[in-house]
């Protein structure tokens, strides 16, 4: 079955969280450039600094690590980018992330939210520490924003108002995708390039590969389930969709016995 695209016509504002620099530069920077050119407002937020990701002392490795996500940004179009200091290496899923990231839907107001995925083991292996925390932290929050008793100071006293998104989106690993973006040709140059702008970082990791010779690879995998020479995959969930509850397959069975005659 080929997969669909989303439906980013719908789109308007997509608030992408992450937990490091870097996170969103390999593969779905790709389908934000896509969505910038198109003039969605693309938003990041940053969990973290990224300070426990190189050898270099943690207030060095911060600072040229933001410096290589703003740089990673403007390559894609993204503007609107919030980094938090919570502890890299060591995030905590809880309230405290929960209220941050709540905070930042309420006041940006996406419709749709890009997170991470929360599973201990992927197709690549078990997944940091860090990234399952944000992951599950973000899912959360999505459902606190909407919910004016859920952290209320936000609303009284820093004057945000409750906000609902409607897309939940993670990347689309392991067969469980139901979406992709088509990014082909332009998108796809400037996903690269977006990861290539983390120089530094990569220069103190010498096994990474190049971006140019992965992304690209990856990209074309998934194109072939949308049908396409490139593509990013997601898993969608439309929050505003009915439940879909499950049927009994013996209803729809015919019980009345054939006589032949």
């Amino acid at each position: 079955m080929t997969l669909p695209a989303l439906p980013e016509e719908s789109f308007q504002r997509v608030l992408c969280v992450v937990a490091h620099p870097d996170d969103m530069e390999y593969g779905s920077s790709a389908a934000v450039a896509r969505w910038t050119a198109r003039g969605i407002e693309v938003g990041y937020l940053l969990l973290t600094r990224g300070e426990a990701g190189m050898p270099n002392p943690p207030a060095e490795t911060a600072q040229l690590r933001l410096a290589e996500q703003q740089a990673a940004c403007d390559v894609v179009g993204v503007t609107h980018l919030t980094v938090l200091e919570h502890p890299d290496g060591v995030l905590v899923y809880g309230l405290d992330l929960r209220r941050d990231i709540c905070r930042e839907i309420r006041r940006f107001k996406p419709d749709v939210v890009l997170g991470v995925g929360y599973d201990v083991e992927t197709p690549f292996g078990f997944d940091q520490a860090d990234h399952r925390a944000a992951g599950l932290a973000t899912l959360d929050a999505i459902r606190d924003a909407g919910n004016r008793w859920v952290f209320p100071e936000q609303i009284d006293d820093e004057q945000l108002e409750p906000h609902s998104p409607r897309w939940y989106l993670v990347p689309g690993l392991g067969g469980n995708a139901t979406h992709g973006v088509d990014v082909t040709g332009e998108p796809l140059r400037k996903g690269v390039a977006s990861l290539e702008a983390h120089a530094a970082y990569l220069a103190a990791l010498p096994w990474h590969p190049a971006p140019a010779e992965f992304i690209p690879m990856f990209a074309r995998m998934s194109g072939k389930a949308m049908g396409v020479e490139h593509a990013v995959l997601f898993r969608a969930h439309d929050l505003q969709a009915p439940p879909a509850f499950p049927t009994d397959d013996a209803d729809d069975t015919d019980d009345t016995e054939d006589t032949g005659d």
